[in-house]
């Protein structure tokens, strides 16, 4: 497949309206009048005292990026997105056993509409990455020969990083890995399904792409601009509990935002689906950790991953792949 992917900026206004639908294919969604309402106030769903931030609390002050002309999205320096595992919205926002997610809430933003496709976990993380399901309706080995934002980074003369725990490098295809101590945070086992960029064959193979894969041993915020972070089995929460992520993220997240790196940069927090059908696979907290941030910051406008990836191409000026064309772009005060 050819990365001869033209770069434009997308025409339009960033918070295109739409309408989210029941997940039945890979189907971009249709479109009804949705506007973000930004409000700098409490957890929507009456949460328990947030602790104070701990290891964040000493951020240094950094720059917010600025904004390309037209889009309303800054130009990041580097975007990263961890994506956490299976637990609904009010498992996480409010809840005791997250004090540390809710203390980035607090601080930074949420979107609190936001709602996962489908069910099982993979195809929604095909979904953020290529703009529509691809056929996969199951957590199996694709392979898949589809545009993707990985290549749109690669053709945009951008980099990107795939940070996977527990991945035993070489361009594994296999499913499952053994569980191994692979940087903070418990043993687990890292699971195919949830790295999506080994499911396209531009990357898988390719050993030189590929080798943009790798543990989470070293991890290295600056390494590329865009980078999406893969917690292994237990602590992305999906075969543990919200604390054991919960206490993941606290020792993890700081070695981004505490980072020169971090300046002009945005983190994504979400979640691949939730436990309940609402939407097609539920819905999910998904923080924006950003320097600068109205403390408190709220998008109240239903989203979802196409959100997220219509938000980074955004950014970028990149073409906006299937969903994200109608998909209503995650918006805070950057």
């Amino acid at each position: 497949m050819s990365l001869g992917i033209a770069v434009k900026l997308a025409a339009g206004a960033v918070c295109a309206t739409f309408a989210l639908s029941a997940c039945g294919g890979g189907a971009a969604p249709g479109s009804a009048a949705a506007t973000a309402s930004l409000t700098p106030t409490g957890l929507a769903e009456s949460p328990s005292p947030v602790p104070p931030l701990d290891s964040t609390a000493s951020l240094p002050a950094l720059t917010p990026a600025p904004s390309p002309t037209g889009t309303g999205v800054p130009d990041f320096r580097h975007v990263y997105v961890i994506v956490m595992e299976n637990k609904e919205y009010s498992s996480i926002v409010g809840s005791s056993s997250a004090p540390y997610l809710n203390s980035l809430i607090a601080r930074y933003g949420l979107a609190t509409q936001f709602y996962a496709e489908t069910h099982p976990s993979e195809p929604n993380y095909i979904a953020l990455t290529s703009g529509g399901l691809q056929g996969t309706s199951s957590d199996g080995a694709y392979d898949l020969t589809v545009p993707n934002l990985f290549d749109q980074i690669d053709a945009s003369g951008r980099t990107w990083h795939v940070y996977a725990q527990g991945y035993p490098g070489k361009c594994f295809r296999g499913s499952v890995s053994d569980a191994v101590v692979d940087g903070p945070g418990a043993a687990g086992e890292y699971a195919r399904k949830h790295n999506p960029a080994i499911s396209y064959t531009t990357i898988s193979g390719n050993p030189t792409r590929c080798a943009n894969i790798t543990g989470l041993a070293g991890f290295d915020p600056a390494a590329a601009n865009f980078e999406f972070i893969v917690p292994n089995q237990i602590n992305d929460m999906h075969s543990s509990s919200t604390e054991a992520g919960d206490t993941f993220l606290r020792t993890f997240v700081p070695e981004i935002t505490s980072s020169p790196a971090f300046g002009n940069s945005v983190l994504f927090i979400t979640w691949d689906e939730g436990a309940t059908n609402l939407k097609g696979g539920g819905r999910v907290a998904t923080i924006a950790v950003t320097p600068g941030m109205l403390p408190g910051s709220r998008q109240d406008a239903p989203t979802n991953h196409y959100s997220m990836l219509r938000t980074i191409e955004l950014a970028w000026g990149l073409p906006l792949l299937g969903g994200a064309q109608t998909a209503t772009a995650l918006t805070f005060p950057w």
